[in-house]
């Protein structure tokens, strides 16, 4: 399974924010910088987890955005699920062997094993080394995960 680059732009906006203070409000620009990554890209997906209510966004010259919600309240699972447009491994569904073959249920099976793992995840689990993603950001101060 490969994930689109659009779930890991998702999952490292969330693992950056997350890494701030709770209060702080992280500028997109800021963020394209940290990873090195096209701030237009970032804008759709910023505003996709705003709309999804993952992130909080406040307008304006000192604005940016934070977590919506505690970072133990965002399911790695389902930030995927939002963000992957489809989990179709293959197509099977237009090939002629398919009402035989055993591929396709053994494909589902490993689907559901992987989203089952991501669903054991929350955000906070992914940020318990918090101080090492602090200083990798150069944030001095960072409070404790939620």
């Amino acid at each position: 399974m490969r994930l689109t680059r659009y779930t890991d732009y998702a999952m490292r906006v969330l693992l950056y924010v997350g890494a701030q203070d709770s209060e702080r409000l992280s500028p997109i620009s800021e963020i394209s910088r940290a990873y090195g990554i096209s701030q237009n890209h970032l804008m759709k997906v910023v505003n996709d987890l705003v709309n999804a209510g993952y992130l909080e966004s406040v307008r304006g010259r000192f604005g940016g955005v934070r977590l919506a919600r505690p970072a133990a309240e965002i399911n790695v699972g389902a930030v995927v699920r939002h963000t992957e447009e489809g989990f179709d491994l293959v197509d099977c569904g237009s090939c002629i062997i398919a009402p035989a073959c055993g591929l396709t249920g053994a494909l589902a099976e490993a689907l559901a094993a992987f989203m089952r793992v991501l669903d054991g995840y929350s955000l906070a689990d992914l940020l318990r080394k918090r101080q090492a993603f602090a200083a990798l950001f150069g944030i001095e101060d960072s409070a404790p995960a939620d």
